[in-house]
């Protein structure tokens, strides 16, 4: 019995010099042997050893210190001021540490900067700030990260080079480290961890899942097969993670988390520019980073912007300050599409049926059996009105009203009604409008311009982009000949340099997020505008550049629709400007453009064609979109414009289209 007491005093002993890093026992017994190994009876000892433990936690603050995460993805490089906040440290306590990683100028190499020890209650980062390097799309964070005593190995976040890149990772929570040692059954030196911490043995878990499915990216993996990676790990324990690959954000909410994790996207230009908490201040006034987009995840709520708490086992993939994925909605929907009325479908077996054995592919309005292919008919008044405070004498005028006839549109009839004689020429301008010269001598104070027409637009297959030749990636290879031919739709506005700038690394943007890709940029660059850019009639005017519209967020069809080819042509994609008429009695958003004419993007698309993009709207040219004119910008294609030589005063103009579906 002596001899046990005298045991337990000398556990009592090692318990006071190890009270300090009472965060770096493991739930492991094995850990404690080395301390007890002559103890009689090794059990009760251990019980004695975890008990005092639990006690010395209780007496410190450190046992319930939490680390806290920060995580941030912007759409382009940019450079934040980031100031974490330690907690007060007693007196003999453990000192706190901190990390953070960055990719700097998107290289594929990370920087790590950390320190297990900090001494002081605050960790200023303007000597990181101030560093030229320091600017990327993705920033990890994590305050308090060294609690437990752990050495720079231990200390998050972790950094691991995998297929050329540096991969970062940062994780809130304990797991079952011998289930996970079991789960991990990689074996190589490179997937060994260099510390003793789960986190890290987490980070090499999920580095050999990807090396198992021979992917390089994250974006490799199909994001089903990610989310279940995630949920092992949930099972044991408390797993809140973050993991890049440089290009691609992940985060995970475990289920059995005690603390949850928050997210917010901030759009300029209407974000505050300062966020406070009890661990980080986040400054975003950098002046070059005005008009960023970004996406933050935080296991802290900051006193301003717009903070939504992550479901429990919820997983968002993120790319370049937007959302790619999330488990709890699908993939991100886009708006509501139009859907052609019953009368109208057509089967694709028939409509492919109709595409077999055609020369003139401007003939195709019926099956080869003589059934007439499905369409949609629209009946369309065009009204414009000027009125003058003092009589015109002379004047010329261009109109471009006549609707496109094409493979997919047929004019049934057209009439053109004006309450002014004049001379009229009709000709094709170098854009292939059909347009109207009309030259007016006659003295008036009033100009009635009346365009009737009746339109079908014919159903089509969609096109098929599993071709070879159509998996275009960008950038996009053009012969001489072709680049020469597509100039006029591959020079951007000329604006100042700086502006053009900005909006080719707003423009890459969406390249990098998407991998590439050419339609899936396209399409992101449609539904990001429709999504992020608000429609405000009356907010801009025919000078407005795509730059204004950029740094405003705001304006209307035609805005959106030259900040959309502006974009495109930075990317050496050619982009026409399109003027038609859009039938807006179904479930579209924006439906006060039937009030007029609308605008939107053709882009052509290599063995494919020219193909439309409507990002008032978020969607693909259908059929409920009527084609008139084209060009490089609205100049070219505006439905009317003229010149007064003589007379006129004042003017008003008065325009009104309305679009009437035709049920045959």
């Amino acid at each position: 019995m002596l001899e046990y007491s005298s045991a337990l005093k000398e556990t009592l002993r090692l318990l006071k010099i190890l009270s300090i890093f009472v965060n770096c026992v493991t739930s492991d017994p094995a850990f404690l042997r080395p301390f007890i190994c002559r103890f009689k009876n090794e059990e009760k000892s251990i019980i004695c050893i975890k008990h005092c433990f639990t006690r010395a936690k209780k007496a410190t603050p450190l046992g319930d210190i939490t680390s806290d995460i920060l995580t941030l993805s912007y759409d382009s490089l940019s450079s934040p001021s980031i100031k974490l906040k330690l907690p007060e440290q007693l007196h003999g306590s453990h000192p706190l540490g901190w990390g953070i990683a960055w990719y700097p100028n998107d290289q594929e190499a990370a920087i790590v900067s950390k320190d297990p020890a900090a001494r002081g209650t605050e960790v200023q980062m303007d000597a990181l700030t101030d560093w030229a390097n320091f600017r990327s799309t993705m920033y990890f964070c994590k305050a308090q990260g060294a609690a437990r005593g752990y050495t720079h190995h231990e200390t998050q976040p972790f950094a691991r080079s995998f297929a050329g890149q540096d991969w970062l990772f940062m994780h809130n929570g304990d797991l079952d480290k011998s289930k996970l040692r079991e789960l991990h059954k990689d074996k190589s030196r490179f997937l060994e961890p260099m510390g003793k911490t789960d986190s890290e043995l987490a980070f090499c878990y999920l580095l050999g899942k990807v090396m198992e499915t021979e992917a390089r990216k994250l974006s490799d993996v199909p994001y089903e097969t990610l989310l279940r990676w995630f949920e092992e790990l949930d099972n044991l324990g408390s797993a809140d993670i973050c993991i890049s690959d440089g290009i691609t954000l992940v985060c995970f909410c475990g289920t059995k988390s005690v603390r949850s994790l928050y997210y917010t996207r901030l759009q300029p230009p209407y974000y505050p520019r300062v966020f406070n908490s009890d661990s980080a201040l986040l400054y975003l006034n950098d002046p070059r980073d005005n008009y960023r987009t970004i996406f933050a995840v935080s296991s802290c709520v900051f006193d301003t912007g717009n903070w939504q708490p992550m479901q429990r086992g919820q997983l968002l993939v993120i790319r370049r300050g937007n959302i790619v994925w999330d488990n709890k909605a699908g993939v991100v929907p886009p708006p509501v599409q139009v859907q052609t009325p019953a009368s109208a479908v057509q089967t694709t077996a028939q409509i492919g049926q109709a595409h077999k054995s055609i020369v003139n592919i401007r003939s195709i309005t019926h099956t080869p059996d003589g059934a007439p292919l499905a369409y949609r008919m629209f009946d369309i008044t065009h009204l414009t009105e000027y009125n003058y405070t003092e009589p015109v004498n002379h004047s010329r005028h261009t109109f471009r009203l006549q609707p496109v006839e094409d493979p997919t549109q047929e004019v049934e009839s057209a009439n053109l009604t004006l309450s002014v004689r004049g001379e009229e020429i009709r000709y094709e301008d170098v854009f292939g409008n059909q347009s109207i010269h009309y030259s007016i001598n006659t003295p008036y104070t009033k100009l009635l311009i009346e365009f009737q027409s009746r339109v079908k637009v014919y159903a089509a297959l969609p096109d098929d982009h599993s071709l070879s030749q159509r998996r275009s990636s960008i950038p996009l290879v053009w012969m001489p000949s072709q680049r020469q031919l597509m100039t006029p739709y591959l020079l951007p506005e000329e604006l100042p340099e700086t502006q053009l700038r900005e909006l080719t690394d707003y423009a890459m943007s969406f390249v990098e997020r998407n991998g590439y890709h050419l339609m899936e940029t396209l399409k992101d660059i449609n539904l990001t505008i429709y999504r992020d850019y608000r429609y405000v009639p009356g907010a801009t005017s025919l000078n407005t550049t795509p730059f204004e519209v950029y740094t405003t967020r705001q304006g209307v069809c035609q805005d959106f629709a030259n900040l959309f080819i502006c974009m495109a042509r930075l990317l050496s994609i050619p982009a026409r400007y399109r003027m038609g008429y859009i039938y807006t009695g179904m479930n579209y958003e924006n439906k006060i453009q039937s009030d007029a004419s609308h605008a939107w993007v053709e882009i052509y698309l290599p063995y494919v064609g020219w193909r439309g993009f409507d990002p008032t709207n978020g969607c693909m040219v259908v059929q409920d979109h009527i084609r008139v004119a084209s060009g490089r910008n609205y100049m070219d294609a505006t439905p009317t414009s003229g010149t007064i030589f003589k007379g006129g005063g004042i003017e008003t103009l008065r325009v009104k289209v309305t679009m009437k579906e035709v049920i045959a």
